[in-house]
Parts: C-alpha cells; sequence; structure tokens
C-alpha cells in the first residue's frame, strides 16, 4: 500500500557535468538549489541580484546585465542611513548612493560575464504577484520595507508575463548561444498574497514556464513546485512559517534534481564527495592526538589530493592539513 505519490522527473535533454558553469536566478529557492550546486562543488554564481519573485524584475536586470546599461537613477532610495534600489534585492545595499552604483555597476558586469561563458542558467520564477511603485509607474523587485501606500499590488497579466519573457530568452540566446535555460517554478507559497490568489500566480507561472519549453528546445522545466505539492503532500516538509520547504525537503527535491540534470559522471562525484563531506565533519571520540586519528586524516588528505585534479578542494586541503601539523607539533613537543 502506498501512502504517497512518488514522483520521478523525466531527464533533461542536457545534462549537467562536473566542469559545467552555472548561474542561478530567481526567487530564494533558486539561491537554496544555487547553494547546493556550490556544496557539491560546482562551478555557480549564486543569485547575484539577491532574491528576485518576479520574472518582470528578472528579465529586466538579465537584459540590463547583458546590455550594458546603468540602473536607474532615479530608483534609488535611502532608508535609516542605508542605499537601496528598487531593481535590486535588500541584501544588496551600500552606506552611500554612490558606493551602491559601484556595487551595483560590477554585480551586472560580473553577471553579464558569467552568463556569456555558462552552460546552464537556473532560473526560478517565484510569483507573479508584483509590486508597482505609484510615482514612476513601474514594477519594484523589493519593496525595500517602506511604506505599503507608496506602491500599487496586482497579478501581472499572462500575456505580459509571456512577452517579457520571450524577449528575455531571445537575449540571452544572442549573447550566449550555447546556453541552456532550466526554468523552475518556486515550491514557496505566498500566503500573504491569500491561498486562492497564490494558486492563480502559480499557475500562471506554470503555463509561461511551459510555453517556453515548447517553443525553445534549449529550454528546460524542471518541476521542482509539483515535487513540493504532490511528492512532498505533507505539512511535516516545511518550516514552522508553514510556507517555505524545509532541509529535509530541499534534499529530497535536489536528489530529484540530481537524477533529472546531472550526467553520470557528475552523480558518481556527488556520492564519493558525500563521504569526504561526512568525513571532513567528523571529530574524534577520544582525543584529536590519537594515532588512529591521525591515520584517519592522513587517508582524508590523501583522498582530498586525487579529487584535487578534479574540483577545487585548496580549503579542504589546508584545513585538513592544518590539523595534521598541529598533531606533528604536539609529537616534537
Amino acid at each position: 500500500m502506498q501512502f504517497h505519490t512518488e514522483f520521478s522527473p523525466e531527464a533533461l535533454p542536457s545534462r549537467i557535468g562536473l566542469k559545467s558553469r552555472i548561474v542561478t536566478l530567481g526567487s530564494c529557492f533558486a539561491e537554496v538549489m544555487g547553494q547546493r550546486l556550490v556544496d557539491h562543488k560546482l562551478t555557480v554564481l549564486n543569485n547575484p541580484f539577491g532574491t528576485i519573485f518576479n520574472p518582470v524584475s528578472i528579465a529586466k536586470l538579465l537584459t540590463m546585465a547583458l546590455q550594458g546599461t546603468m540602473p536607474d537613477e532615479n530608483r534609488y532610495l535611502e532608508r535609516d542611513g542605508v542605499w537601496f534600489h528598487y531593481d535590486f534585492h535588500s541584501s544588496v545595499w551600500a552606506n552611500s548612493q554612490g558606493e551602491l552604483r559601484d556595487k551595483l555597476k560590477a554585480t551586472l558586469a560580473t553577471t553579464a560575464s558569467t552568463i556569456r561563458q555558462a552552460d546552464f542558467l537556473l532560473l526560478t520564477l517565484g510569483s507573479a504577484v508584483v509590486y508597482r511603485h505609484i510615482e514612476t509607474g513601474k514594477v519594484v523587485a523589493n519593496c525595500h520595507k517602506m511604506p505599503g501606500t507608496l506602491f500599487e499590488k496586482y497579478l501581472y497579466h499572462i500575456d505580459h508575463l509571456r512577452d517579457d519573457m520571450t524577449r528575455l530568452l531571445k537575449t540571452l540566446h544572442k549573447a550566449n548561444p550555447s546556453l541552456k535555460v532550466l526554468l523552475t517554478v518556486s515550491p514557496v507559497r505566498h500566503t500573504r498574497d491569500t491561498l486562492p490568489l497564490n494558486s492563480v500566480s502559480k499557475s500562471t507561472l506554470r503555463v509561461i514556464a511551459h510555453e517556453l519549453t515548447i517553443w525553445n528546445n534549449w529550454v528546460h522545466y524542471f518541476p521542482a513546485y509539483e515535487l513540493m505539492m504532490d511528492d512532498l503532500r505533507d505539512y511535516r516538509f516545511y518550516e514552522a512559517d508553514m510556507i517555505h520547504p524545509n532541509t529535509q525537503a530541499n534534499d529530497y527535491i535536489f536528489s530529484k534534481f540530481a537524477e533529472s540534470a546531472f550526467d553520470t559522471d557528475l552523480r558518481s562525484f556527488i556520492t564519493e564527495w558525500a563521504q569526504i563531506r561526512k568525513a571532513l565533519a567528523h571529530r574524534p571520540l577520544y582525543g584529536d592526538d590519537s594515532p588512529a586519528h591521525r591515520l584517519f586524516l592522513s587517508r582524508l588528505l590523501t583522498q582530498l589530493e586525487t579529487l584535487a585534479k578534479r574540483v577545487n578542494v585548496s580549503a579542504e586541503l589546508a584545513a585538513v592539513g592544518g590539523r595534521l601539523n598541529q598533531y606533528l607539533m604536539k609529537s616534537v613537543e
């Protein structure tokens, strides 16, 4: 007897390898998955603009980066001595407008350069509900805790979203014809929008994602949203806020992503690296300077030196080598 619907996504036609270069952009789910890719030693630029929920702002920022245009000078704001920009998340800030301008310019340039060399762009759409700055009439990426009276909240029309995303894909393809785009819809529920509106919002994004994969053979969809809503249909897979997937859920979705999107060599490496990470976290029960633990560290160092031919493990080599040196110094004393 089965008590849930286990869902195994189909293998993606374009597979991520150990040497693949990846950019993640979008909602907080993009950042969570991006960090897991980083933790598994892949080359990743992880959500450089901060958490961006709506496709309008995602399209604007990527287009701005690839076309080399500067952020709108009229969209800077200061709150409590800290400067922000309405087109970026509040995690991107500075102590002065000039400092923030330089930071944004550098972020846009880095993102453009990385995308032009990237193999994959993991793009996560969070919400079709947007906030429009009434004074300027433009959609903001983040309200930066400014008074709600400054904004109008509404569901962006599906035709306009489709047009924005279609133009964005053309811009991306022109900048990097070999780039593969992996679309996901974030499984994070926007309950503040009300559950009915959240359902309409997610449905809108899902329709657009589906259409874009039909029209472009270099754009693929990974069903993170469906995995959360159907396979993990239980509140024990949520954080205490009942909105965000918890660690167990994110681990499960990432494992499904690995099955679907990673090539054979990368999946093999992931298994090997998991054992190494476990060993790195190990602490001895009976003293750091025991002969058994020294032997354990020596073997771990050898494993890392072998892996160094494939991935960057310089930090881990330094940490393990440092611990071994400490024990050698103690023995000399």
